[in-house]
């Protein structure tokens, strides 16, 4: 069970840490920039941190809830669409009813591609790298 915890938490973290470096802090900086939301000086161990504890509660719900049965990219697919609900539901909308901003809409616009974009990652590259429970050399 460790082994597949920690390959989910790597399925989760590296794709998820890559991406939102790239997505917010290089391609889309300029758009982030005028929603005029975040600090200048981002604090990226935090970040990553929370990414951390993100990583390992969704590799324990696949590990529980997702990885017996199906063929995997249905397990991916199914995983994806409740990681991105979920995901959607604390880093966009919960974000948009609380913090000041330039433009919600906007907001609403970026942070729900990247929540897709990133699942549609996440949850068949999961699928695909993390072995079933019922596997007797998944560990």
């Amino acid at each position: 069970m460790t082994k597949r915890i920690g390959i989910g938490v790597l399925t989760y973290l590296l794709p998820t840490f890559a991406l939102g470096f790239v997505w917010h802090l290089v391609l889309f900086k300029s758009y982030y920039e005028a929603l005029a939301m975040y600090r200048r000086d981002v604090i990226i161990p935090f970040g990553f941190l929370s990414m951390s504890i993100q990583a390992l509660i969704f590799a324990w719900i696949y590990d529980n809830l997702f990885a017996a049965g199906r063929a995997k990219l249905s397990r991916g697919l199914s995983y994806a669409a409740f990681g991105a609900a979920l995901s959607w539901s604390f880093t966009t909308v919960a974000v948009a009813a609380k913090n000041v901003m330039s433009s919600v809409p906007n907001y609403l616009l970026i942070e729900s591609a990247f929540t897709a974009v990133q699942w549609l990652l996440v949850g068949p590259l999961t699928a695909f790298a993390m072995p079933r429970a019922a596997d007797p050399s998944a560990g």
